[in-house]
């Protein structure tokens, strides 16, 4: 997120997990995730450009952003802080940033190519998800507050013994386990909780290690104003050695909401003067 709205609540959860029911006919666990990742690949293939609104906490900062998708790449303007819209000196900064963005394209080029690299490295991983893990089926529940759809397959899955990992990167995929939420109808990844279950090393030891512990959640919903699935929440809170020295820890918190769709085309200067109209949606609560 964007990749890319924090909707999950502990009633909610709970509720869930009370309304559950029973599933008469057999089910083909794989073939339901195959199925769920087959359409995300897709519509990935498939995106229309949006523009919404980004919610993301970092170490305590509590940020903002307008963002507008273009055909060359993403563009964003800060407009809250902890709960606080900009200064009449921070947003001076932001426009003049946003000016220099506009005069200097070789930046966005750079982040342009960085963000693509991010999204076929996360598509090679969610595409290896039917393989990497074990998945057995939990029931029938509601799908959860501010999906779009009403009942999912709700499915546990846990590390598969046989999965050969294909490089370096992959491996971390054999130590997650957790559930994962499918629409009984359209068959969407709705929602995922994960979990590391053992420690994992990357490299054999030598480049790395995550230890156990760490999670992620991810949640998709269907958007009506953009007219598409997408991606709402997604949190990472991992931790392990670079080096086997070094210590490093990912966390990521962010929320997307207010989605509306941004015509074809669209380039970043473009972008850019949507961005610094007035009224942008992201100081509306």
């Amino acid at each position: 997120m964007g990749c890319g709205c924090l909707l999950v609540v502990g009633a909610g959860l709970a509720s869930a997990a009370s309304a559950q029911t029973a599933v008469s006919a057999p089910v083909d666990t794989v073939a339901l995730v195959r199925r769920a990742v087959e359409l995300r690949l897709q519509e990935e293939k498939s995106h229309r450009p949006v523009r919404y609104v980004l919610r993301k906490v970092d170490g305590g900062r509590e940020t903002v952003k307008e963002i507008v998708e273009t055909k060359d790449g993403d563009v964003a303007r800060l407009v809250e802080i902890n709960g606080h819209p900009l200064s009449v000196e921070q947003e001076r900064a932001e426009m003049e940033r946003l000016d220099v963005l506009a005069g200097h394209p070789e930046l966005e080029e750079r982040r342009r190519r960085n963000e693509q690299k991010d999204a076929a490295r996360i598509d090679r991983l969610v595409g290896m998800l039917p393989d990497a893990e074990v998945y057995t089926l939990l029931g029938v529940a509601p799908c959860g507050v501010g999906s779009g759809v009403e009942e999912c397959y709700r499915l546990g899955f846990a590390p598969n013994p046989g999965f050969a990992p294909p490089d370096m990167e992959a491996e971390v995929l054999r130590g997650f386990a957790g559930e994962v939420w499918i629409d009984k109808e359209q068959g969407r990844l709705v929602r995922l909780d994960a979990h590391l279950v053992r420690d994992v090393n990357i490299g054999f030891g030598i480049l790395g290690r995550v230890d156990k512990g760490g999670t992620m959640a991810l949640e998709q919903a269907y958007e009506n104003d953009a007219r598409e699935w997408q991606p709402t929440v997604l949190k990472i809170n991992l931790q392990g050695r670079a080096l086997m020295v070094k210590a490093v820890e990912i966390r990521i918190d962010e929320v997307a909401s207010r989605f509306a769709p941004v015509a074809e085309g669209t380039g970043y200067r473009e972008g850019i003067a949507m961005l610094k109209r007035p009224g942008v949606v992201g100081a509306q609560r």
